[in-house]
């Protein structure tokens, strides 16, 4: 069943149906049914303040520092990088250098190893879970990443006010965080 509507538009919305209009090849009453379905299925992102982890996002990305990594690419090239055994010492250097910076980076920016890994887990590169008095259990999504990331952490956080400890598993560790002595 088709229902008639009769919309009065400003010029923005004007502009803005011409636009979609002309990009898309369809006609008004196909671009406004579209549009109107879409801001239903996202009403809530459209009409409320954009969570936490949006605006993270959002400002990691904008800055230029960061960019969007599909996970298979990263399992892709990590693997590639640690086939055969040992990582390729030049990665491995180029790793460091880039971990040492992040410790000076870092240690101005977390009081407690905690902090850092809840970050590292909102980047997507582990799952972090408190078990509490500074003992964290790490999980990660294949054993090249584990690698990857424990030498990260054991690099990135000698400049934290605090020390840690790593017992490391296949694809597991635990972290224990302890005032620096």
């Amino acid at each position: 069943m088709t229902q008639r509507v009769t919309v009065s538009l400003d010029d923005d919305s004007a502009a803005a149906l011409e636009t979609l209009v002309a990009e898309t090849g369809n006609g008004q009453s196909t671009v406004v049914r579209h549009a109107l379905t879409f801001y239903a299925a996202n009403f809530e992102a459209a009409n409320e303040r954009p969570s936490e982890n949006l605006e993270r996002y959002y400002r990691m990305l904008s800055s230029g520092e960061h960019v969007l990594l599909d996970i298979d690419f990263l399992h892709a090239f990590l693997e590639y990088c640690y086939a055969g055994g040992d990582p390729d010492p030049e990665f491995v250097e180029a790793a460091d250098r880039v971990s040492d910076y992040h410790a000076r980076e870092y240690g101005a920016r977390f009081d407690e190893v905690g902090d850092l890994l809840e970050w590292l887990a909102f980047c997507g590169f582990l799952d972090v879970r408190e078990e509490g008095e500074g003992v964290y259990h790490l999980v990660f999504p294949s054993e090249a990443v584990r690698w990857f990331m424990t030498r990260f952490i054991e690099r990135s956080t000698v400049e934290l006010p605090t020390e840690i400890e790593l017992d490391g598993g296949v694809s597991k560790v635990i972290v224990t965080e302890r005032p620096a002595e």
